[in-house]
């Protein structure tokens, strides 16, 4: 009787870059390349090679091998070398839900150019699976996924096949590898070599599986072919004759485990348990300066670029899809895990940060074309300037808005298209050498200077649009003057104390909730590495209100901003920690915290000079009641987790890999409440919190916001709250110390009721989509022809409310003379309706998949029918 069925799949696992770079990697490609292509051409025995369901790896092979494109196709085509689904083997837990949808949809638009893709949901070493994970494979007609890490019997488990389900219903088939994606590597030949791996091995594997196929993957981490894998198999088949082997494709398991379905539990959530396999939950704060420029690509591409080049393409200009595909696939290159993870060494996060910077000065460079095109078109208006805002949000918005604007005079006026004055505060002004505007203007001998001026205006702009202003220079306006208040922080909303140790008191006036000693920032040990914080054994705790703060208060026109300094002496080193023997390093913290007319968001800017090693520096904001769950925003939607983890005081006992701490991830925001009302913490680009309890007991009541951590070390053994070998391997990693100058944004937003009525999803996606600015100026560094001024001062593209669906993302669809419109539903129960309404008149409305192939659905037009919880939906939009 045949005890298993063991399938044994040829593949490596290609990590592009971790403790060696991409250029390194890429000259081992060229070698295992033409290794895997020759047994798959000569050989017809050897049936398959999976390359690590990535095409970035192609990309690298092809730009040192483009004649080869032809034997790779054709191996693809035949379905001997198994490519796709992704760009890059993404993480699931740090990037956004349309970062993950691009990767899948630019690795399969990758794939088809050399044959079929496979359709699995393939992360074999991802950290911590993303609980929308099922939507997103649904989406691209995906029906099957294959993972590692994040699993236990506390999801409702414990076999290693089941049907896993998103908030919407969203369902695929899983197969875990609970051993990894390498124990058939190097497989040996001898008998005792076999038994001493596989004796272990097989009791593991069989007795979780419901089908009894099980997967003996054999490849590993830039592993070359196993040239002897077939006199191998002949052996095991001698050692083990009551298991049958054979050489299988990933696909062949899932179609043993589709027999078994009605057998397979069903289950939802993410899996993020460091129980069987280390999941590296705090891995969301090391090398917070990469974290913060990946969130701001992030949001630059999708909330503000796509939109803005999407009302351009409505207003007739072209929609640059070439160059948006390149700035996501240079920033897709860091996705995967240990790039993002920030898990390398110190020479490959220099690369990741050159790829980031390289990404986002390309999308800051498109917005400003797209912008300056749309304005140089509109009709003008002899003897002025322009100021237009554009509004990338699908409603109106009414905003106290900071810009700049450069002119030649000392005074200047700011009307609208209809010729009404608008009032302005001047923030501050210097002079400009004219150079930097125009060199042209110097090179015919005009020296005069020009004045840069901030301003601050309140303006409505109109939803998914813009509107336009006119400045007259030398022309007397209405500049108001700031009024001179009592030392607090008020508007609508608040009434803000600063207190004189250097936090805040902020009273919600809707609430009447206090919420005390807000913006505390503690500084506490890090004897942890690049995957994983942990705390000293000795640890000692520093607080911000420890130390003399200075603080001041500026009224200024249409807000209120207080500044708060202080310099935090702290240890050096961990040694120095540990020992008590002194404070010799500091964190200087010089935060602005901003408060506007008519704004529910507190604006919190705080710089952090860090001059010290190993440590973690966090921010804190306690609440006035206990909360015993925290919502955050994943991939489209929301989850609620537990702010306090049971399995804290059993873990060590029940011999987990790492402690499962109840530090989360975020997206955009988190928040806590009570039947009053709540506080949401919206952020720009920290994705890293816990709630914590200000007393040392169970009683969770305070955010803990991480700012940043340092180490500096890749991997470390017998950690605290991670026992056992070190994870990666131990070499110094300096610059993840993180030293020096780090600014951290993020804002309170307190609410009334819960964070769904209060809209709380839409609200943090305002705050990471400011209004942008444009001052057309009749001078520009670089020259563009002007078509015909036929464009309006004002338009608005699309417009819907702000409750309800909220939107992903607007852009021109990839293949069609069309828009995408992605929204969903924030909301984790119950179902919403929703509609948009366009203002041109819509000839086609179809609802698509999130590859953008159209389904088979009848949708009313503009209407975007019922969204289940956490469902997204996507819709081509033709006028």
């Amino acid at each position: 009787m045949t005890t298993s069925r063991v399938h044994i799949t040829p593949h490596m696992h290609w990590d592009r870059e971790w403790y060696f770079t991409t250029e390194e990697s890429r000259i081992l490609l060229v070698n295992n390349m033409e290794e895997i292509m020759q047994r798959l051409e000569n050989d017809p025995e050897y049936k398959y090679y999976v390359l690590d369901g990535q095409t970035a790896v192609l990309e690298d092979y092809f730009a040192i091998k483009p004649e080869n494109k032809a034997r790779v196709k054709a191996l693809a085509e035949a379905g001997k070398l198994i490519v796709g689904p992704w760009y890059s083997q993404t993480d699931t837990m740090q990037v956004s839900g349309e970062s993950i949808v691009r990767n899948m949809m630019y690795g399969l638009r990758d794939c088809l150019e050399l044959g079929e893709p496979m359709k699995i949901g393939y992360l074999p070493d991802s950290f911590s699976m993303s609980s929308q994970l099922p939507m997103i494979y649904n989406g691209f007609g995906i029906d099957t996924a294959m993972f590692w890490r994040g699993c236990s019997e506390r999801h409702g488990t414990n076999k290693t096949e089941f049907l896993w389900q998103s908030n919407d219903g969203s369902e695929v088939m899983a197969q875990v590898l609970p051993l990894g994606y390498a124990i058939g590597k190097y497989l040996p030949q001898d008998e005792e070599g076999l038994r001493a791996r596989l004796d272990k091995y097989f009791p593991v594997l069989e007795k979780p599986s419901v089908t009894k196929d099980i997967l003996l993957p054999n490849g590993h981490d830039q592993m070359p072919i196993q040239k002897d894998i077939f006199e191998v198999m002949d052996k095991l088949r001698e050692v083990y004759p009551d298991r049958e082997f054979m050489m299988s494709r990933f696909e062949e398991v899932f179609d043993r485990i589709r027999e078994e379905r009605d057998n397979l539990d069903t289950i939802k959530g993410e899996f993020n348990d460091g129980k069987y396999m280390r999941v590296h939950r705090t891995i969301s704060s090391t090398r917070m300066d990469i974290k913060l420029i990946h969130a701001e690509v992030e949001n630059k591409i999708v909330n503000i670029l796509e939109p803005l080049a999407s009302i351009a393409w409505s207003l007739g200009f072209e929609y640059h899809h070439g160059l948006i595909e390149k700035m996501w696939k240079e920033s897709m290159k860091n996705h995967a895990h240990d790039s993002i993870g920030c898990c390398c060494s110190d020479k490959v996060h220099a690369e990741i940060l050159n790829r980031y910077i390289l990404a986002d000065d390309m999308a800051s460079n498109l917005i400003n074309f797209y912008k300056r095109k749309i304005v140089d078109h509109m009709p003008a208006r002899e003897g002025c300037d322009k100021l237009a805002f554009f509004n990338l949000s699908p409603y109106e918005r009414e905003e106290v808005i900071n810009t700049t604007i450069t002119i030649r005079a000392n005074e200047f006026n700011i009307f609208d298209e209809h010729g009404n004055q608008v009032e302005y505060y001047i923030q501050d002004q210097r002079v400009i050498d004219p150079g930097k505007i125009d060199r042209q203007i110097v090179h015919y001998g005009n020296y005069d200077p020009f004045i840069e001026y901030d301003i601050q205006i309140k303006r409505a702009v109109p939803a998914m649009g813009y509107t336009t202003l006119h400045i007259e220079t030398n022309a007397k306006g209405n500049n108001i003057v700031a009024e001179q208040k009592d030392y607090l922080l008020e508007n609508e909303f608040y009434r803000i104390n600063v207190n004189d140790n250097g936090t805040l008191s902020v009273f919600d006036k809707e609430t009447e909730m206090l919420f005390d000693q807000v913006l505390r920032v503690e500084d506490g040990s890090d004897d942890g590495d690049e995957y994983d914080y942990s705390p000293s054994r000795q640890e000692w705790l520093l607080y911000s209100d420890e130390f003399k703060a200075e603080t001041s208060i500026k009224h200024e026109g249409f807000q209120s901003v207080a500044t708060i300094k202080l310099r935090m002496n702290v240890p050096a080193s961990l040694q120095e920690r540990e020992e008590r023997t002194g404070q010799n390093g500091f964190v200087d913290v010089d935060c602005q915290v901003v408060l506007k007319q008519g704004s529910r968001r507190i604006e919190v800017r705080m710089e952090l000079d860090n001059q010290a090693d190993d440590h973690r520096v966090r921010v804190l904001v306690p609440t006035p009641f206990v909360s015993e769950n925290v919502v955050a925003d994943n991939q489209f939607g929301l989850i609620t987790r537990p702010t306090n983890d049971p399995a804290m005081a059993v873990w060590e006992e029940e011999k987990w890999k790492e402690a499962p701490v109840p530090v989360y991830q975020l997206m955009n925001f988190a928040a806590v409440e009570n039947t009053t009302g709540g506080m949401a913490l919206m952020t720009n680009g920290l994705r890293e919190f816990e709630v914590i309890s200000s007393k040392g007991n169970e009683e969770r009541d305070t955010f803990a916001l991480t700012l940043l951590r340092g180490v500096g070390v890749l991997g470390k053994e017998e950690l605290l709250l991670r026992p056992g070998r070190p994870s990666g391997i131990k070499i110094p990693t300096p610059d993840s110390q993180t030293r020096g100058k780090i600014v951290c944004e993020f804002a309170l937003f307190g609410f009334a009721g819960n964070h769904i009525d209060a809209n709380i999803m839409a609200e943090a996606r305002d705050n990471v989509t400011p209004i942008e600015c444009y001052n057309k100026i009749p001078y520009n560094a670089m020259k563009l022809n002007v078509g015909e001024q036929d464009k309006p001062l004002t338009y608005s593209l699309l417009s819907k409310e702000q409750k309800g669906a909220v939107l992903s993302v607007l852009k021109k669809a990839e293949d069609e003379d069309a828009l995408i419109l992605r929204v969903y539903n924030p909301a984790e129960s119950g179902e919403v309706e929703d509609k948009v309404q366009f203002s041109q008149p819509v000839t086609s409305w179809l609802e698509t998949s999130m590859d953008e192939r159209v389904r088979d659905t009848q949708v009313e037009a503009q209407t975007f029918g019922t969204l289940k919880a956490c469902q997204a939906k996507s819709f081509q939009v033709k006028f």
